[in-house]
C-alpha cells in the first residue's frame, strides 16, 4: 500500500466512522505499520498481515473509540498485545498518557520498541500481568481502562475496577453486540453501571463493533 493510498483510505475510513483525526496522525500510523510488519516478520504478534487489514481491523478500529476516550488523561490498555487501541489512540491524542501491559514478553518489546521509532511521550510498555491487585503488580490506576477482546465480557468487568482511579471510567470493545439489559445485567453483578454503549460497523469490511462504557454504580 503506497502512502497516498495509505492517506486516502484512513481518511474515508475515518469519515465514515465520524472521526476528527490530525495530520500528523497518518504519518505516525505508518511508521506503526511498518514497524508491526517488521516485527511480525520474526515474532508472530498479530494474524491480520495484510496493510489494508491492517489499516481497518487494527487502526480503524482502534480509532473507532476516540468518542470514548475524550476527555481523559491518562488511559490503560490491558492486554494490549501490539498495541491496539493504545498505540493509534495515543497518536490521536498526543496529550493522553498511555500505558499498555501485556504478560507476553516478546509482545512488550514490540511495545517499546515502537514507542521509541514513534517518539512517543508519556508512552510506556510493561511486561505484567494483571490479576487484580495493581499495587503488587505495580500496575498505575488511570482515569480511563480499556481492553479489545481481552477476555470475556464478566471476567473483565470483575478484573477491571481494580485499576481505575475514583471516578473512572471502564472501557469494554466488543465484537457482536450485546443487548442493553446483558451489559446493565453485567455491571450490576460487578457494582457497575452502564454509562453508554454504541454499536457500529468497520467502514470496509462491516464488521460489527460495540463499545461499552462503564463506571461504579
Amino acid at each position: 500500500m503506497d502512502n497516498a493510498r495509505f492517506v486516502d483510505q484512513l481518511q474515508r475510513g475515518g469519515e465514515a466512522l465520524g472521526l476528527s483525526l490530525g495530520e500528523g496522525v497518518a504519518p505516525g500510523l505508518q511508521r506503526l505499520m511498518a514497524e508491526l510488519l517488521k516485527w511480525n516478520a520474526k515474532v508472530n504478534l498479530t494474524a491480520i498481515t495484510a496493510p489494508e487489514e491492517v489499516l481497518e481491523k487494527h487502526f480503524l478500529d482502534s480509532l473507532a473509540v476516540l468518542p470514548e476516550v475524550e476527555g481523559a488523561a491518562s488511559l490503560l490498555d490491558l492486554g494490549a498485545g501490539a498495541g491496539f487501541p493504545g498505540l493509534p489512540l495515543k497518536l490521536a491524542r498526543p496529550a493522553l498518557a498511555v500505558t499498555l501491559v501485556d504478560a507476553v514478553g516478546k509482545k512488550v518489546g514490540f511495545l517499546k520498541a515502537a514507542i521509541a521509532a514513534l517518539g512517543l511521550k508519556e508512552a510506556r510498555g510493561l511486561h505484567l500481568r494483571a490479576e487484580g491487585d495493581p499495587e503488587r503488580e505495580g500496575i498505575p490506576r488511570a482515569e480511563l481502562l480499556i481492553a479489545r477482546a481481552f477476555m470475556d465480557l464478566p471476567d473483565w468487568l470483575a478484573l477491571a475496577p481494580a485499576y481505575v482511579r475514583p471516578g473512572g471510567r471502564v472501557v469494554a470493545m466488543l465484537g457482536k453486540a450485546q443487548p442493553e439489559s446483558e451489559l446493565a445485567a453485567r455491571a450490576s453483578e460487578r457494582g457497575l453501571r452502564v454509562v453508554s454503549s454504541r454499536q457500529y460497523r468497520l467502514p470496509f469490511s462491516g464488521a460489527e463493533r460495540q463499545v461499552a462504557v462503564f463506571s461504579q454504580a
